[in-house]
This record gives structure tokens, C-alpha cells and sequence, in this order.
């Protein structure tokens, strides 16, 4: 059995979708985090599967998805360092009380 372009694309859309979803409706900081690294994974989803079906000689879109993830990981890094200090400085990751950081 062979997948087609469009079974990739349309579970690359639920991704997105749902890390959109998640993005907003989330109150946890880790949860957000969670959220865009979905999105993020659903874009480097596309640019595999474009590559893939577009140009199966050349690696560019496989170049893409590598310095994406690369990317991905060091965001991951960052934003759990600031999710840390965040936590220290006010004893919560939620992100309604992030005002409090201004005084």
C-alpha cells in the first residue's frame, strides 16, 4: 500500500491544528511549550514530505528538517530556562499570573 501526499498533509494539518488549539486554550507554560513544538514538528512533517514528492533527487527539504529540529531543540532549552526561572522567581508556571513579573 502506498500513502499518498495528501494522508502526510492532512495528519500534518491535525498537528498544527492541534498545537494551535493547545497554544491558546493552555494556562501551563510547559503545556504551550508542548503546543509549539507540535506546530513546529507539523511544519518539518511538511517539508519532508514536499521534498519528498516534489524533488526526490535533491535534500533540500531533508537539510530543512534537520535544521528545524535542530532548531526545535534549542528553543526547547531556552524556553525550559525560562520556564524555570519563572517558577523560582514567582512559585508558578501559570501563565495568567506572568504580570507579576513586572513589579
Amino acid at each position: 500500500m502506498i500513502v499518498q501526499m495528501e494522508h502526510y498533509l492532512v495528519v500534518s494539518a491535525l498537528m498544527f491544528f492541534i498545537g494551535v488549539y493547545g497554544f491558546i486554550s493552555r494556562k501551563n507554560m510547559i503545556a504551550v511549550l508542548i503546543s509549539l513544538e507540535l506546530m513546529l514538528n507539523a511544519v518539518e512533517i511538511n517539508f519532508s514530505v514536499f521534498n519528498r514528492y516534489l524533488y526526490p533527487e535533491r535534500l533540500e527539504g531533508m537539510f530543512f528538517t534537520l535544521f528545524g529540529i535542530a532548531i526545535t531543540a534549542a528553543e526547547t532549552a531556552v524556553a525550559l530556562a525560562i520556564i524555570i526561572n519563572v517558577y523560582r522567581h514567582i512559585g508558578d508556571i501559570n501563565i495568567r499570573k506572568m504580570n507579576k513579573l513586572k513589579d
